[in-house]
């Protein structure tokens, strides 16, 4: 088992920028001490000392448990509940499952996957842009990066 490094409380300057990017990302708000670690090839990031974000390609992003807690409004993916148990086995999300996409997600963004009750699954990165997305009748759309039951929500959970 892989153990957390180097972890530490960002400067008030640093986890202001974070905080900032977080939120206009996910539109959702967030007023509290942040701390980052090192966790195998994967930055975590401690939110008043609680497993809820990851960083992504150097972009600050909530894991499922994050999202569940601070309820973000943009960025969003509602899967039906066919899709479902592929994701929740790491499996990306592909294109037929998608019900409703955010207009405004582009091509490489960061996003997270729900489903249709509103319960964060996953976290990935976009394929395709969200009105391609809503419309696409084949093909992956996201690539899944953190789901419910990886490891690193396994952590949250300890």
């Amino acid at each position: 088992m892989t153990e957390i490094k180097n972890r530490h409380k960002l400067r008030k300057k640093e986890a202001k920028e974070f905080i900032r990017k977080i939120e206009e990302n996910l539109g959702c708000k967030i007023n509290n001490e942040i701390e980052i670690a090192d966790y195998e090839n994967i930055k975590l990031i401690f939110i008043d000392g609680e497993l809820h974000g990851l960083i992504f390609d150097g972009i600050p992003f909530l894991n499922v448990e994050g999202l569940k807690k601070y309820k973000p409004t943009k960025k969003f993916v509602v899967v039906d509940d066919g899709a479902i148990k592929h994701i929740l086995n790491g499996a990306d999300v592909m294109a037929p499952g998608i019900i409703e996409a955010d207009k405004e997600i582009k091509e490489g963004d960061l996003v997270w996957i729900r489903d249709e009750r509103g319960l964060p699954l996953a976290i990935g990165k976009a394929l395709m842009d969200g009105e391609r997305m809503s419309n696409e009748k084949k093909g992956r759309a996201i690539e899944n990066i953190h789901f419910i039951g990886d490891k690193i929500w396994k952590m949250c959970k300890k």
